[in-house]
């Protein structure tokens, strides 16, 4: 393969990274709390090697994929009207407890279990301000839960909900498409904004995403023709040459 081979490649590959993540935002476009991804590429420059230039001449440019980020712009909020969906506003991210330890989340759609406790919908129990489980009393029947995350029943106050924040949302890992693993250390949020019986949307423009999938597959497809024409114009110079020798 000659050098034009190579870039075409490149680009290929950067372009086949970004319409996964595309293809992933579109997926979880109704998951609540889900944080658009991003991917980043770069110009790689490629002088030619020693020997004199031409006059003009110019590097090889090739593209390189530098890193996936997420966005962390805020959802739209839906009314649900279930006591346990609850939307942050701001800042900050409610902790579950899995099987692999704490996990971070802004879907806020919680569920109590039959033993009182409350969990997201993959069975993850809500922690507390104090980093325990949340469970309810078998005679608590009517959850409120204030702004500030004090979860009170009809039996008094039961817990106060714990909301982190860590120091750069990009050190965060994404698990699924709801989860994030910290690998710094995070802080409890004393200020906290909290909407019982709603639900942060996830914040993926549907129509941009869907526009620019369509345009990252139609330029896929010009540089995969690019790629096969060039192909069959270097087998068709060997057939020539072999051609001219026998």
């Amino acid at each position: 393969m000659d050098n034009t081979t190579y870039i075409a490649l490149s680009r290929m590959d950067a372009e086949q990274r970004a319409m996964s993540v595309l293809a992933n935002n579109i997926a979880n476009g109704s998951t609540a709390g889900f944080k658009s991804g991003h991917v980043q590429f770069a110009d790689y420059l490629s002088r030619l090697k020693d020997g004199p230039h031409a006059p003009g001449e110019n590097p090889e440019v090739y593209v390189q994929d530098r890193a996936t980020y997420r966005d962390f712009t805020q959802g739209a909020l839906t009314q649900t009207g279930n006591p346990l969906d609850i939307a942050i506003t701001g800042e900050g991210f409610f902790s579950v407890m899995t099987a692999q330890g704490v996990r971070l989340t802004r879907n806020g759609r919680f569920q109590r279990l039959s033993d009182g406790s409350v969990t997201d919908a993959a069975g993850h129990a809500l922690l507390d301000r104090t980093g325990q489980p949340i469970v309810l009393r078998p005679q608590d029947r009517t959850v409120s839960i204030a702004s500030d995350g004090t979860l009170s029943t009809e039996n008094g106050v039961a817990a106060e909900i714990g909301l982190v924040r860590v120091a750069n949302n990009h050190d965060l890992h994404g698990e699924g498409s709801e989860l994030f693993r910290a690998s710094t250390p995070t802080t409890q949020m004393d200020v906290k904004e909290l909407r019982q019986g709603m639900l942060e949307g996830s914040n993926v423009n549907m129509m941009s995403e869907t526009t620019n999938l369509v345009e990252l597959q139609r330029d896929f497809q010009i540089t995969a023709n690019l790629v096969e024409s060039e192909s069959t114009r270097r087998q068709n110079a060997i057939d020539k040459l072999t051609q001219t020798q026998s």
